[in-house]
């Protein structure tokens, strides 16, 4: 079997935090593309427009490995071109990232609610990755998982990708525990604690995912930490990691997290530069035994969530071990 040549470096260094987009060029046997600037424009000229793409060719805004693209560079199938695209203006995020734990390997950071983790949609440079490659001065880091935009806490990023594989291993086979915190409604009719199993469905394109019938494919843990002025501090326990799986389990329980835009009801975006109703969920904890060393670890968020003040009295639960 004849293996696959391996993909050069990119030619063009991060801008913004972004890596370049890399583009292999297809088989071409009827001929068609004498030239790499006639496949580029044929190429992207329906979106970005063919008069858009001749300018970036002449301003050299197109690279092989052996230098920019120009007129008369002939078509060669399975060629690397890499290019940067131009990033739509976004709305700064007004909060920083925390740094909880740095070493040779692994970044551990203190994501704010409403930055994305890694570049997606209309979220490009004001995303947690883009940033910490910025300010860490770290090019090559990686998350290893995603947390979602609208959710605070910790997200583990991996600083070399030799050792990227390793720590998503990680969390494609549930070995981290995860342990989160949420501010809801209290209702004392809601027997807690509880472990809510369904199987969550997330169609693409579609906001809200479903709890449909079927073989469950998510599972979460409920418990009440404390409650006052009819609200209540829980603990978040995932054993699965569904898209919106904690939201949606907590909706499932009458229990709808604070500020949630989606569950129960998908209401209008608010413009994106309100900041004022972050979603009340905390990614609070991580554990796990390190994959290259075999050390334990446990890290901590630093967050607190704004609906819950410190300094509050507030009537601690009597938490039963037990599941309900």
């Amino acid at each position: 079997m004849r293996r696959r040549s391996k993909t050069p470096a990119a030619p063009l260094p991060q801008r913004d935090g972004i890596d370049p987009v890399r583009v292999r060029l297809p088989a071409d046997p009827d001929g068609v593309w004498g030239t790499v600037r006639e496949h580029l424009v044929e190429r992207f000229g329906g979106a970005i427009g063919a008069g858009r793409v001749e300018a970036m060719v002449r301003g050299g805004r197109f690279v092989t490995a052996d230098g920019p693209v120009d007129d008369h560079l002939a078509y060669r199938p399975g060629m690397y071109v890499w290019f940067h695209r131009d990033f739509a203006p976004e709305v700064p995020v007004p909060f920083g990232i925390g740094i909880v734990h740095r070493d040779e390997r692994i970044v551990i950071a203190d994501k704010p609610h409403f930055l994305a983790t890694t570049p997606r949609g209309r979220h490009i440079t004001e995303t947690a990755v883009a940033r910490l490659r910025r300010d860490l001065d770290l090019p090559g880091l990686q998350p290893a998982h995603r947390l979602d935009r609208l959710t605070a806490g910790l997200a583990l990023f991996v600083v070399r990708p030799e050792d990227r594989g390793a720590y998503q291993n990680l969390f494609a086979e549930r070995r981290v525990r995860k342990e989160y915190e949420a501010v809801a409604l209290y209702d004392a009719g809601v027997a807690l604690p509880v472990t809510v199993r369904s199987r969550i469905v997330k169609e693409r394109g579609v906001i809200a995912a479903r709890e449909e019938a079927g073989e469950p494919n998510a599972e979460s843990r409920i418990e009440l930490v404390g409650h006052r002025a009819g609200l209540g501090r829980y603990r978040l326990l995932p054993a699965t990691g569904r898209t919106h799986q904690l939201r949606v389990h907590m909706n499932g329980q009458g229990l709808p997290i604070l500020n949630d835009p989606v569950y129960p009801v998908v209401t209008e975006e608010p413009d994106p530069d309100d900041f004022t109703h972050p979603l009340q969920l905390l990614a609070k904890v991580l554990e796990f035994t390190d994959p290259v060393d075999g050390r334990e670890r446990r890290f901590e968020s630093g967050l607190r969530l704004a609906a819950w003040p410190r300094a509050e009295a507030e009537v601690e639960a009597d938490v039963d071990s037990s599941d309900q």
